[in-house]
């Protein structure tokens, strides 16, 4: 005869195995709509702002227009245009020409080559063209993030040089903003290494995008970011514009020449 505890041991261990299961199956399945709901809600996300991006066109056009003492340029692409800002102005460009402009106490006529959707490539057939007929007091480089998709080292590493070889001695170059999640993560790290070689032979000055947004971490991709979860949002555009603010404040030391006070960036609004 069987020991009367054997056959509820063997069931226990049946029913746990079975609600062990069930446990897994229904995590997976949590996670399959967290996806879903994920994917939904990027591509609601990426709708609206490709309906913002000629709105900020617009917007930058008239910038252009206007008259300043002080000539910004800036080579770039949808970052540099703000989408996934609230107003065309919250872009990273936008915070870096009235900060100039306040400090100093000069008008500032900004010019926005940035592309939406800009690579390397269409930088240099599209951008630098029209750079080369402008005589640039501040010009800031930020451009790359849209070859990471179809990352070809080679490829980026001659184009990038191509690129920094047309740019003015006091360009003001970005490395590539952190992508956070492996495997892009990897192929931007690479991506800078190549960068900053190529600004180091050239001696351009490189200010560290990447390192600021990498330590942002996680606090940075829910908070720092519009809906689409690639293009930054008002508070990530005012980190990408303070990441710039030595450079800039440096420039402007330049400008102002030896003899008068050095100006200094305010705070950003």
């Amino acid at each position: 005869m069987r020991p009367a505890n054997v056959v509820p041991t063997r069931r226990s261990r049946a029913r746990a195995v079975g609600l062990a299961a069930l446990g897994i199956a229904g995590a997976a399945g949590a996670i399959t709509l967290w996806w879903r709901w994920l994917a939904r809600r990027r591509h609601h996300w990426s709708t609206a702002l490709a309906e913002a991006i000629p709105v900020n066109s617009a917007y930058w056009r008239e910038q252009r227009a206007g008259p300043g003492e002080l000539l910004y340029v800036a080579v770039g692409d949808s970052a540099a245009q703000g989408i996934g800002a609230s107003r065309p102005g919250h872009s990273y460009v936008g915070f870096i020409a009235r900060t100039m402009a306040a400090a100093s106490a000069r008008r500032v006529r900004t010019v926005n080559l940035g592309i939406s959707g800009a690579t390397l490539r269409i930088a240099l057939d599209d951008e630098l063209p029209v750079l080369a007929r402008l005589r640039p007091d501040v010009l800031t480089v930020c451009i790359g993030a849209n070859d990471i998709a179809d990352f070809d080292p080679a490829r980026f590493d001659r184009e990038v040089r191509e690129l920094l070889a047309a740019l003015p001695d006091h360009a003001i170059v970005a490395d590539l903003p952190s992508f956070y999640f492996p495997p892009a993560q990897a192929k931007v790290r690479a991506a800078n290494r190549l960068l900053r070689a190529a600004a180091a032979e050239r001696g351009l000055t490189v200010v560290p995008l990447f390192a600021r947004t990498n330590r942002q971490g996680m606090w940075g991709v829910t908070t720092q970011f519009a809906g689409d979860l690639f293009h930054p949002n008002d508070r990530g555009y005012r980190i990408w514009a303070d990441v710039f603010r030595p450079a800039v404040e440096a420039r402007l030391e330049q400008l102002d020449g030896a003899s008068r006070e050095p100006a200094r960036l305010p705070p950003l609004p």
